[in-house]
C-alpha cells in the first residue's frame, strides 16, 4: 500500500509542503532536523523565543513561500524580545497573505554548509543529490548524485566525491562532521524517496556542520507531484535469443546488389571475404547472379533454413517482408535500411509499426539504421567497414555506424581482440540493455565496450550495467554530452542536475568505466583484456632516460595513483644490477644502458617488490625503430661497416624485444600484477597488445605515457567499484 505524506492528497501536480512540515515529515528517516518551535502569532514567536533561549532565528512559515532568505524572511541572531517582536513586523509586511505563522529556532553558528536532497528523473527515477550547500551551491556547482536506492557504500561514495570534501574533516580548529550522520541523512532520503512516490523533491539548504561536528539541517523543502504518468518501455529480449543473433549458420542478403558502393554489396562481398563458413543466400526481385552466386527473387524460393536475414531494401518496402519471414521462419532480421525514427515523427510512427508487426510474427529486428554486426571468432563480418579484428573476448556495441567502424578499425590495427560487434541503429526492438544481459551470460565475453548517445529505460540500464559490472567491466563514451537540458525544479536538488550528471552518476554507482574520448575506449579495452586488475594505487616506473620516468610520475599524481619510495632493501638488490650512478629512487632509471640484461631484471625486482600494485616500463620496447635509422646512416657514412652488421643487430634486438614481453607476461601471471609499457618509438605495423599462446594475460605498450598511466587508473577505479560491491 502507498504512503502518503502530511500535507495534502496524492494526485496534485505540484505542491510544497511548509518548512515546518518538510521537516516533520524527514524525522522519521534519521535526518537530523533542528528542533524549533511553530508560532501562530508575534505573542507566540516572543514565548517561543524565550523558551528556547536567546539568540534565536526567526522564519516565515508558509506552504508559498520559498527562498526565504533572498526576500528578507529570515533574521538571525535575535537577541531579545525587542529584536523578535521587530523581525515579527518585518516579515508580516514582506510575506503578506502567503504568511501562515512563524517558526522560532535556536541560533546555530557552523561555518560549513552543505545541501542533500532528492528529486525524481523521468529516465532513472529517485536520484540523491549531496554537496556544498548554502549561498555557495549555485555559484560553485560541488554536487554529487546517486540513484536510489542508496546503500551505505553508495552514501560513502557520495560523500567523497564532492571537491570540498576537505572541509568535511577536521578543520581550522573544527572537529570533523559526523560522517555516521551524513550517510544516515542520505540513505533516510533515499528511503523516504522509494516510501513516498508522490514526493517529487526533497532538498535540504544548508545542511550544517557544527563546530563539533554534529550534522544539523535548519531548512527543508519537500515537494509533491504528480507521477503518475510512466514511461512506456519496450518488452526485454532474453539474452540467448541474442546469443544465437552471432552466430547463424545460413544467411540471406536481402537487397543484395551488384553495385559497388551500394550496401548490398558491400555487406555480402565483406562476409564472403572475410570466410564465413555458412550458407550464404542472395535476394534480389531481379534475380540473375551476383558475383557468380545464384540470386533468388525472393526468400520464398530458398529451399533451405535461414537464419539471419540482412535487409538493404528502401524502408517502404520491409513491412511486405514480414510475413515472408514468417512463413519462412527466419528469426532475426539485421535492419540495415534507414529512413524510420531518425527522419522524424513519421519515420517513428513507421518504425513502431513495424517493430509490432515483426514481434507479432516472432522476428527479432536489429536496428533499423544499423551498420551490422560481426563474430570473429566464426569468421562472420557483416558491416559496412571492411574492416576485420582479430577474435578476443572484448564484446562491442555501438549507437552511431561511424563511431563503431571507426573503432573495429582501431581494434584492428592495435591488436583488440573482438568477441562480438553490434551496431544497434535506432533500437527499435532490441535495446542497450538487451546487449548488456546477453553479454552478461555469454562465457567469450571478458569486457564490454559500449558508445552510447541515449537509453531506452534508464533505470533497466543502470540495474544492468551494475550486475554486468560486478563480472566483466564495462568500458564506455557517451555522445552528446554537453546537449543536457536544465530541469525545471523548484528546489536546488532538481535544478542542479542535469542529463550528463545524471548519467555520469549511473556510471560511477553501477561501476562502469566512463571515458571521454574514443582512443580512451579502445585503450581501456585493450588494458582490461590483457592485464591482471591492480590490488591497489601504487606504482612502480622503470625508465630507460630520466625525463620519461617525471612525466609519468606527474600523471601518476594527476590521475589519482602513488609513486612509494623505494625500501632499502630494494635499493641494495637493484644496487648489484645497475651502476652506482643509478637513479636510486622510484621511478628507477636505467641510466640509458644497453645492456638486455638489466631491463629484464629491474623489471621482475620492481614487479615481485610488495609495495608495489602495478609496474610502468618506459622505453624498453620500440628502441629497434631507432636502430633502423641508424643503419641507414651508416649505410651512407660508413662503406667499410660490414653490410649484414646492422642486420644481425637488428635481429638481436627484435629477439631481446619479444623475450622481454614474454618476460613481462610471465611476470604478470605469476604476481598478478599489471605491467604497461611505453614504446620509446613505434610504425605502423605495431601493435598495442602483444597475444602469447597458451598465456592468460598478454603484453600492452602504449605510445604515450599518459595512455599508460590513465589506463592503470581506470583499471583501479574498477577494482575499487569491485571491492565496495563485495562489502
Amino acid at each position: 500500500m502507498k504512503k502518503s505524506h502530511p500535507g495534502g492528497a496524492a494526485g496534485i501536480r505540484r505542491q510544497s509542503l511548509s518548512e515546518y512540515d518538510s521537516k516533520q515529515f524527514l524525522k522519521p528517516f534519521g535526518v537530523p532536523v533542528v528542533e524549533e518551535t511553530f508560532a501562530a502569532s508575534t505573542d507566540e514567536a516572543l514565548a517561543a523565543a524565550r523558551h528556547t533561549g536567546f539568540p534565536v532565528v526567526l522564519k516565515a512559515l508558509g506552504k508559498k513561500i520559498m527562498h526565504k532568505t533572498e526576500s528578507g524572511l529570515v533574521h538571525l541572531h535575535l537577541g531579545d524580545d525587542k529584536s523578535v517582536a521587530s523581525a515579527a513586523e518585518v516579515i508580516s509586511k514582506h510575506a503578506g497573505d502567503a504568511l501562515e505563522g512563524f517558526l522560532v529556532q535556536p541560533q546555530i553558528d557552523a561555518k560549513r554548509e552543505f545541501v542533500a536532497g532528492m528529486f525524481r528523473d523521468p529516465e532513472y527515477g529517485p536520484v540523491i543529490m549531496f554537496g556544498l550547500g548554502g549561498i555557495f551551491t549555485e555559484a560553485l556547482l560541488d554536487v554529487a548524485f546517486r540513484l536510489a536506492p542508496l546503500s551505505v557504500e553508495d552514501a560513502e561514495d557520495l560523500i567523497d566525491e564532492i571537491r570540498s570534501g576537505a572541509l568535511l574533516g577536521a578543520f581550522r580548529g573544527e572537529a570533523a562532521a559526523d560522517r555516521a550522520m551524513l550517510v544516515k541523512t542520505l540513505t533516510g532520503l533515499s528511503r523516504a524517496a522509494l516510501e513516498y512516490p508522490d514526493v517529487a523533491e526533497i532538498d535540504i539548504n544548508p545542511l550544517l556542520i557544527t563546530r563539533d561536528g554534529d550534522v544539523i539541517a535548519v531548512d527543508a523543502l519537500v515537494v509533491k507531484g504528480d507521477i503518475s504518468r510512466t514511461k512506456t518501455h519496450l518488452p526485454t529480449v532474453d539474452p540467448s535469443v541474442l546469443g544465437s543473433l552471432f552466430h547463424p549458420k545460413s544467411v540471406a542478403f536481402v537487397g543484395a546488389s551488384s553495385r559497388p558502393g551500394k550496401w548490398g554489396y558491400t555487406l555480402l562481398t565483406n562476409a564472403i571475404g572475410g570466410g564465413y563458413k555458412g550458407e550464404i543466400y542472395l535476394v534480389n526481385p531481379s534475380g540473375g547472379k551476383i558475383a557468380g552466386r545464384r540470386v533468388y527473387k525472393s526468400v520464398m524460393e530458398i529451399n533451405a533454413k535461414v537464419d539471419v536475414a540482412v535487409v538493404t531494401i528502401p524502408a517502404a518496402k520491409v513491412p511486405e517482408l514480414i510475413p515472408q519471414f514468417k512463413q519462412k521462419e527466419i528469426s532475426y532480421m539485421l535492419l540495415i535500411a534507414s529512413g524510420f525514427a531518425e527522419t522524424g515523427q513519421e519515420g517513428a510512427r513507421a518504425e513502431r509499426q513495424l517493430v509490432q508487426e515483426a514481434r507479432k510474427a516472432g522476428i527479432y529486428l536489429i536496428g533499423p539504421n544499423t551498420m551490422g554486426i560481426c563474430n570473429p571468432h566464426i569468421s562472420f563480418y557483416c558491416t559496412g567497414s571492411h574492416v576485420r579484428p582479430e577474435a578476443g573476448s572484448v564484446s562491442m556495441v555501438a549507437q552511431s555506424g561511424n563511431m563503431g567502424n571507426q573503432l573495429l578499425a582501431f581494434a584492428e590495427l592495435q591488436g583488440v581482440g573482438i568477441r562480438a560487434f553490434c551496431g544497434s541503429g535506432n533500437e527499435g526492438m532490441i535495446t542497450i540493455e538487451d546487449y548488456l544481459d546477453a553479454f552478461e551470460i555469454d562465457s567469450l565475453t571478458g569486457s564490454v565496450m559500449l558508445y552510447v548517445e541515449s537509453v531506452k529505460n534508464g533505470r533497466r540500464f543502470y540495474e544492468s550495467a551494475r550486475r554486468v559490472g560486478r563480472k566483466k567491466p564495462i568500458v564506455l563514451l557517451k555522445g552528446g554530452q554537453t546537449a543536457a537540458g536544465t530541469k525545471a525544479a523548484s528546489s536546488h536538488t532538481g535544478a542542479l542536475a542535469s542529463d550528463s550528471r545524471v548519467f555520469n552518476a549511473v556510471c560511477r554507482q553501477a561501476g562502469i568505466v566512463k571515458v571521454d574520448k574514443p582512443m580512451d575506449l579502445l585503450d581501456l579495452s585493450a588494458a582490461f583484456s590483457s592485464l591482471p586488475l591492480p590490488r591497489g594505487s601504487r606504482v612502480a616506473i622503470m625508465t630507460l632516460g630520466g625525463g620519461w620516468g617525471v612525466v609519468a610520475a606527474d600523471l601518476c599524481e594527476h590521475y589519482g595513483l602513488q609513486v612509494p619510495e623505494l625500501p632499502d632493501d630494494l635499493i641494495v638488490s637493484i644496487d648489484q644490477v645497475l651502476p652506482p650512478y643509478w637513479s636510486r629512487a622510484n621511478p628507477v632509471d636505467l641510466v640509458g644502458e644497453n645492456d638486455p640484461e638489466l631491463p629484464m631484471k629491474v623489471i621482475e625486482l620492481l614487479a615481485r617488490w610488495d609495495g608495489c600494485d602495478a609496474v610502468v616500463n618506459l622505453g624498453i620496447v620500440g628502441r629497434r625503430h631507432m636502430l633502423s635509422r641508424m643503419a641507414v646512416s651508416v649505410q651512407k657514412a660508413d662503406p667499410d661497416c660490414p653490410a649484414d652488421f646492422m642486420e644481425t643487430m637488428l635481429a638481436i634486438l627484435d629477439d631481446f624485444e619479444n623475450s622481454y614481453i614474454s618476460h613481462i607476461v610471465d611476470l604478470m601471471e605469476s604476481c598478478q600484477k599489471p605491467i604497461v609499457g611505453v614504446n620509446m618509438l613505434r610504425d605502423e605495423k605495431d601493435k598495442s597488445v602483444y597475444a602469447f599462446s597458451g598465456r592468460q594475460y598478454k603484453g600492452l605498450f602504449f605510445p604515450t605515457p599518459e595512455q599508460a598511466v590513465k589506463s592503470l587508473a581506470k583499471l583501479w577505479e574498477y577494482r575499487r567499484f569491485l571491492d565496495r560491491e563485495k562489502r
